[in-house]
């Protein structure tokens, strides 16, 4: 039967230091595997971000270039359609250009009523101004006349010139009628009417009635419907 071998203090000591090391140097080894496979799954899963990232900017980049490929093509169907507007048919160039012509004939016609109107206006106003200027020439030569007979005249011959003025008063008046001018009646007593008369005064009289004429200042003359100038007159009551 062997005999055990006698173990001093120092070397138990000694061996325990050894069990020591080796069961910490065992513990160390798992931790240090953990932290590599943590830091490996962290770069893994940032280059699949990353990667997912650019996959995402690719595709909408791709989505942007179909977008403006869509607009392009649109923008050309819309143009050749506005060409094919502006090339109008066989027909319809005809068609306008005989729009045109009648147009230019129509217009030119026109032009020439108008002038050939308004000389006809200008004519017309000036055989008016020749007709009633001549009808007065004859009143104004026994104007003159009366004038003359006047200046020679002595208090004998005053009723003549009386005679004479009076007579030119009624060629005066025959001529307006031969143009168609008439005198507005405004005698003593004739009822007011501001259609034809214009009333310079008033005044209280006991012989005439309300709104009746009591004396005229000028007299008042019409062409047909058309006042030419209204009597001036003074008006009772």
């Amino acid at each position: 039967m062997k005999k055990m071998k006698k173990i001093t203090n120092r070397e138990r000591i000694k061996r325990m230091s050894n069990d020591e090391e080796l069961i910490f140097g065992a513990d160390e080894e798992p931790v240090n595997n953990e932290t590599e496979t943590s830091s490996v799954e962290d770069a893994a899963a940032s280059d699949k971000a990353s990667a997912e990232a650019e996959v995402e900017k690719a595709e909408e980049a791709k989505a942007e270039e179909a977008k403006a490929e869509e607009a392009e093509a649109k923008e050309a169907e819309a143009d050749e359609d506005d060409d094919e507007d502006d090339e109008l048919p066989a027909d319809n160039a005809e068609a306008v250009s005989d729009l045109e012509a009648r147009y230019m004939s129509l217009y030119a016609e026109y032009d020439n009523y108008r002038k050939r109107t308004q000389k006809e206006k200008e004519n017309l106003y000036a055989d008016a101004i020749a007709n009633v200027t001549k009808e007065f020439l004859t009143l104004i030569d026994n104007l003159d006349r009366a004038t003359e007979g006047a200046k020679k005249s002595d208090e004998n011959s005053l009723d003549k010139v009386i005679q004479g003025m009076e007579l030119v008063g009624r060629q005066a008046q025959d001529t307006l009628k031969k143009i168609g001018v008439e005198e507005i009646p405004a005698e003593r007593g004739t009822k007011f009417d501001p259609n034809f008369h214009d009333a310079m005064m008033h005044v209280d009289d006991e012989e005439l009635g309300e709104q009746e004429i009591a004396m005229v200042f000028a007299k008042g003359y019409k062409y047909k419907d058309r006042v030419i100038r209204h009597a001036q007159v003074q008006v009772a009551n």
